[in-house]
């Protein structure tokens, strides 16, 4: 079972094969597609995007995911950016693209913690007044590197 990205329905879905098809790449995506289009819980310090709504979201079968079941907590924190505007590095809470980054590497790294991948890189990038685009670059030792691209990630984080 992998995730399957449908660019034009803005969707993801599940796309089920005989469990003989090894496509190789296919389960590493699907890892990093989960780990990004999902909501992590927010820490206990984080700032709400929403003050009337205390939903700290994530995944109920989080909870000491380490301890049971030597996990991890899954998705990413990117959905406490929802009402956050696009600043630059010398804004009080530092630049938005800094925060995109460093909450993408945070949803990637046990993925690297637990050797599904060798390493990764990640940029993101404005993309003209108010879009954000991000780039995840997988690499799995001497295999082919996978490279993810969230084209208008800001746009669909703020609808």
């Amino acid at each position: 079972m992998r995730v399957l990205y449908a660019p034009e329905a803005v969707t993801l879905d599940w796309l089920l094969g005989p469990a003989t098809e090894t496509e190789g790449s296919g389960e590493l995506v699907s890892a990093a597609a989960i780990a990004l289009c999902t909501d992590r819980r927010a820490k206990v310090d984080d700032a709400l995007p929403n003050p009337d709504n205390d939903d700290r979201r994530g995944w109920w079968g989080d909870t000491d995911a380490e301890t049971l079941w030597d996990g991890w907590p899954i998705g990413s924190r990117l959905w406490l950016l929802e009402r956050a505007k696009i600043t630059g590095p010398n804004a009080r809470e530092g630049s938005l693209l800094a925060r995109v980054e460093t909450y993408i590497r945070e949803a990637i790294q046990p993925l690297k913690d637990k050797r599904i991948c060798s390493r990764f890189a990640v940029q993101a990038e404005r993309v003209g007044v108010d879009g954000i685009d991000a780039s995840v670059t997988l690499f799995r030792g001497d295999e082919p590197e996978i490279e993810l691209r969230f084209a208008d990630l800001w746009r669909t984080i703020q609808v």
